[in-house]
């Protein structure tokens, strides 16, 4: 007599032992050893929950920009871990794309944001998306850069720009709504939050501010 079983990953069993002992270190060597980058998008795109966190868990640490896709869709998952997980993941993979020396170029400029040199931010921003115009980060960093500067609308350009070399790219879409606050655009501004939303449902602050502008603007009509 046949009796079927079925298999579970053997990513299961590596991230269960993970839960137990939090060493984030042996668990990504286990899956490293056990998986490729493309083995573990699949495993993402459809499995049960704990593959699925696991999966993206272990992306955001051995894979690159080029899984930006993957790791975006995973933003929506049906599974509120899943989607806590893709999100710390995807802002990892936006800081590995280019060169070596463009991802310390966009680690300078983080830490110069950081730090409030907002002129300097900018500066070193401006450098990178003039060598590198497909790097969504570089332009994200203007915004975030000129919007505390300031310049709105050079801000809200650069949001934008940065939202289509990724159309992930949450924080571009957050920023560009607070500079159309900024605007005292409203209607633009609410359009950005929507959007943001969207791509992040996780964004609890964005939320916020979608309703209380929704509340806002059906009171002055």
């Amino acid at each position: 007599m046949s009796q079927n079983f079925t298999q579970r990953p053997l990513l299961i069993y590596h991230y269960e032992r993970y839960q137990i002992d939090q060493n984030i270190g042996s668990y990504i060597r286990s899956v490293s050893s056990s998986y490729t980058t493309g083995g573990l998008e699949r495993l993402l795109a459809g499995g049960e929950i704990a593959v699925r966190r696991g999966a993206v868990l272990a992306l955001g640490r051995l894979a690159d920009y080029r899984s930006n896709s993957s790791v975006g869709r995973a933003l929506v998952d049906k599974d509120r871990g899943v989607r806590t997980l893709a999100e710390t993941a995807i802002q990892q993979l936006w800081m590995r794309i280019g060169t070596s020396t463009q991802q310390r170029h966009l680690v300078a400029i983080g830490e110069q944001l950081d730090d409030k040199e907002f002129e300097r931010a900018a500066q070193l921003a401006t450098a990178l998306v003039e060598d590198a115009p497909w790097v969504s980060q570089a332009w994200y960093y203007r915004g975030k850069a000129f919007l505390q500067l300031g310049q709105y609308e050079a801000a809200s350009r650069d949001c934008h720009q940065a939202l289509e070399v990724n159309a992930f790219h949450f924080l571009a879409a957050s920023t560009m709504g607070q500079t159309y606050l900024q605007m005292n655009d409203s209607i633009s501004a609410l359009d950005s939050f929507r959007r943001a939303l969207r791509l992040n449902p996780n964004m609890e602050e964005v939320r916020a501010q979608v309703i209380h502008l929704q509340r806002t603007l059906r009171d002055k009509s």
